[in-house]
């Protein structure tokens, strides 16, 4: 044994077999010299009664400082427990990103999401994953890619935001497929941006000239009346645009005032309906040949496309900010309106979580500001008369 030095090491003998010169100040810390001369670091260490040998590297394009160095690091951390071993070999391994993204939308998003929710996913993983990190190892991503990835779609903070999102659960599933060590997910402490909640509600005016322009365009025939339908039943339901779209006949049960929908952002739940959303399913021509109540052209298939009829109708109601979510938006104002608590409300849209409702509370607010007010102005026009 002898300390292993830059001297010590090019003047080690080469020998007709493989051995190796072990440091005799750093124990583990060592020198394998092959018959052709070949001189590689190395380190020994034992792991949970488990012995292990690393390579450091070759003499010459690392030096002997650089190799005791690593070799002290490594040896520290195998007294502590760890297996730098089984960690190196995870990196050379570690699959890149792209092929990750792969296995994620095939044994996590094929199996537990929706298909809006796997579109939505696949977007993400096409447009802003991989173009920018696919070709890189899971394991050489850090907090400081995900950071300057985030940023780089700062002006479209939306995107952004939803892009941080899929890329938490992506290297959360890489810690549980043991590609990543527990707890290093790169996109802990990323902030997201700011996003301003948006509500619309529509004034009995506005709903009067949306009507209006419902009537000219059935009257007129300039939109089908599949997508008049649609639109009439997103505002007397309060339901998500594609609850309406995917509504069946076979979930339709008029006598019990009730649509009973098999699936949903939230999962199953029933619709409780009026008289008006019945008088209006009963108009709707049922055709053999599709089961669906908002029909498209196909047969079989569902109205696919709503949003350019609801622009040209919103535009001749001369609503151009109101998009067709503002229509449940809407619902849920007239029923704070007509005096309905948050509860009865969550209940109404179907949310699974009261922070949804809440957003609303607001609104419930306005009935007592016309209180206040008008107690004030009574107030005020007493001291103008005294």
């Amino acid at each position: 044994m002898t300390k292993l030095t830059k001297r010590a090491v090019e003047s080690a003998a080469v020998q007709d077999k493989t051995y190796c010169l072990w440091d005799d100040e750093l124990r583990g810390f060592g020198l394998r010299i092959w018959p052709t001369g070949h001189k590689v670091y190395l380190v020994k260490c034992r792991v949970k009664g488990r012995q292990r040998f690393i390579t450091l590297g070759p003499h010459g394009p690392v030096s002997p400082e650089q190799a005791r160095s690593r070799a002290y690091n490594i040896l520290s951390e195998a007294k502590n427990g760890r297996d730098p071993a089984f960690e190196l070999d995870q990196m050379r391994k570690s699959p890149t990103v792209k092929a990750l993204c792969e296995r994620f939308m095939r044994d996590h998003v094929a199996v537990r999401c929706k298909p809006r929710t796997q579109a939505e996913y696949q977007r993400n993983v096409d447009l802003f994953i991989v173009p920018r990190i696919g070709s890189r190892k899971v394991t050489d991503i850090g907090r400081a890619d995900i950071a300057e990835l985030h940023g780089a779609f700062s002006h479209i903070p939306y995107q952004a935001n939803r892009t941080l999102g899929v890329l938490s659960v992506l290297f959360n599933l890489a810690e549980v497929w043991n590609i990543r060590p527990d707890g290093s997910n790169p996109c802990l402490h990323v902030k997201k941006y700011p996003e301003r909640k948006r509500a619309r509600f529509l004034s009995a005016e506005e709903y009067k000239a949306l009507g209006q322009a419902l009537h000219e365009a059935e009257h007129g025939q300039t939109e089908t009346a599949s997508a008049i339908n649609a639109i009439r039943l997103l505002m007397l339901t309060g339901c998500r645009l594609n609850e309406i779209m995917t509504l069946m006949w076979d979930d339709v049960y008029l006598a019990d005032y009730e649509l009973r929908l098999p699936d949903s952002k939230t999962g199953a739940k029933i619709v409780h309906i009026g008289q008006s959303v019945v008088d209006v399913l009963l108009k709707i021509e049922r055709i053999n040949s599709n089961p669906y109540v908002i029909a498209g052209k196909n047969d079989g298939r569902p109205l696919t496309d709503l949003q350019h009829p609801w622009r040209r109708i919103r535009a001749a109601a001369g609503l151009h900010d109101v998009r067709i979510h503002d229509l449940r938006h809407s619902f849920a104002s007239g029923a704070l309106a007509l005096g309905e608590g948050l509860p009865m409300i969550g209940k109404l849209l179907g949310h699974s979580q009261v922070q949804t409702t809440a957003r609303y509370a607001h609104l419930a607010n306005a009935p007592i500001k016309v209180a206040a007010s008008r107690i004030a102005d009574s107030i005020s026009e007493a001291l103008r008369a005294g």
